[in-house]
């Protein structure tokens, strides 16, 4: 089997994870490495095994190069997934794919002009755990859905950096935040609901002296689904979710994995008062997010149905006007 090979953009932290992922993915292996600081990437391709580094034109330019993973700040993402495309490439960027629903929409129509794969890289979404929920909620096994519970919060070690400036998009929404509602997005999408019938009933956060949201919490009318989120920057906040159906309650204490292991349990709770312990293996889910790249780009599709394109766009809607309502 020839694998694919592999160019990554930007050369910060979660790219290094991304880099120790692909050994442990069946389609695809480290060719290439950008950043706008060529030293930087050069430093970051030896210890990762690449052969070759440059700039993100040097490396879009090369013509083996089949896909493209952009692990850099969230407002150039779009950017370089619009560059990536025209040249070519296949593209797993990481959440959030566009910073407001403009710019994500221009991003899939240039993915679906190209007939290119562009999948937002949110890594809870695959693996065999992620494919048993999706299965458990169409199917019918929880009942008719009727809440949603989501959270997840961390106390980042200082008030600086990306995280807390608005030049980037830092803040918590957009950082972490995206978890919970996408998740929210895809169980209603799973359980047959419209994921364009989506809103923000009411939202709560604070505004840190940096002018970007610290913690935030919301509750969302996903085509009568009702779901509470909610997130933060500046505290620990369980990494949980409950779905609640008339068929039953599904526990998952920790339902976003890591970034080197998928989630692997859950605790089904049905109205009878029986109790089910749900497990399943685990796998690198950031290896799994890349084979499902190249699965859709080795199947002439521009979609992976891990994360298609409408609650994608779900998503991004739903985060801008939880942001707008925060001031």
């Amino acid at each position: 089997m020839t694998h694919a090979r592999w160019g990554i953009l930007g050369a910060g932290d979660i790219s290094g994870f991304f880099a120790r992922a692909l050994p442990q993915s069946e389609l695809g292996r480290l060719h290439a490495v950008g950043a706008r600081d060529t030293g930087r990437a050069s430093g970051f391709a030896a210890e990762h095994g690449a052969e070759i580094a440059g700039t993100y034109d040097d490396v879009l330019s090369r013509d083996d190069i089949d896909a493209v993973y952009i692990g850099t700040v969230h407002t150039t993402h779009v950017e370089l997934v619009l560059a990536a495309l025209e040249a070519g490439k296949a593209v797993l960027c990481e959440k959030p794919l566009g910073i407001d629903p403009i710019e994500t929409d221009a991003a899939l129509f240039a993915a679906d002009e190209a007939g290119l794969p562009l999948i937002e890289a949110f890594k809870y979404r695959f693996g065999p755990f992620p494919e048993l929920l999706r299965d458990l909620v169409s199917g019918g096994g929880l009942g008719e859905i009727t809440d949603i519970e989501t959270t997840i919060g961390f106390t980042a070690p200082t008030r600086e950096g990306r995280l807390f400036d608005p030049a980037t998009a830092g803040g918590a929404i957009l950082d972490a935040g995206c978890y919970p509602v996408s998740l929210a997005v895809g169980v209603a999408g799973w359980a047959g609901h419209d994921p364009g019938s989506v809103r923000v009933v009411s939202a709560t956060g604070a505004i840190g002296e940096t002018g970007v949201d610290e913690s935030a919490a919301a509750v969302l009318d996903l085509d009568g689904i009702r779901a509470r989120v909610r997130t933060s920057i500046v505290a620990d906040l369980p990494r949980a979710a409950r779905i609640v159906g008339t068929g039953g309650t599904l526990e998952v204490p920790n339902v976003w994995g890591s970034r080197s292991e998928s989630t692997a349990s859950a605790i089904l709770r049905r109205p009878d008062g029986s109790v089910e312990q749900i497990e399943t293996a685990t796998v690198s889910p950031m290896a799994a997010e890349a084979d499902a790249t190249i699965l859709a780009l080795r199947d002439g599709r521009t979609e992976a149905p891990e994360m298609p394109w409408d609650e994608t766009r779900a998503t991004a809607r739903l985060l801008a006007d939880w942001r707008r309502a925060l001031g």
